[in-house]
């Protein structure tokens, strides 16, 4: 998976903007303004970094050992770093939703209500 394929699927999901905050080359993507996913883009191997559950970052971390590690510049305990081109799509895709998902769940009751009358 390249950086424009994840670009394109995390534009794709309801509530989803993507800006530039910290500077000219870190893309961001935020659900309802709450950031999920971000990537460096003069960064080589392409990189993302997704928010992911504590337990499952440990497990994913070893698994996919130096192609899943903790996230660069965030909460290692919250944070993991995804070297786009060693993984599988369907994996990226997945951690991609979870991530997603993490953010969605932490709403509050004015943020959800909002999120949910999005067509």
């Amino acid at each position: 998976m390249n950086i424009e394929e994840f670009r394109a699927y995390c534009l794709s999901k309801k509530g989803v903007t993507e800006d530039f905050p910290f500077d000219e080359q870190t893309l961001v993507f935020k659900v309802m303004g709450r950031m999920f996913a971000l990537s460096g883009l003069e960064r080589i191997p392409a990189q993302i970094n997704l928010k992911c559950d504590p337990e499952r970052s440990a497990t994913l971390r070893e698994e996919y050992d130096g192609d899943i590690i903790p996230g660069y510049h965030m909460s290692k305990l919250h944070w993991n770093t995804l070297m786009l081109e060693n993984l599988p799509p369907k994996l990226i895709l997945e951690l991609t939703d979870h991530s997603y998902d993490l953010v969605v769940s932490k709403f509050t009751k004015k943020l959800k209500t909002e999120f949910d009358s999005l067509d």
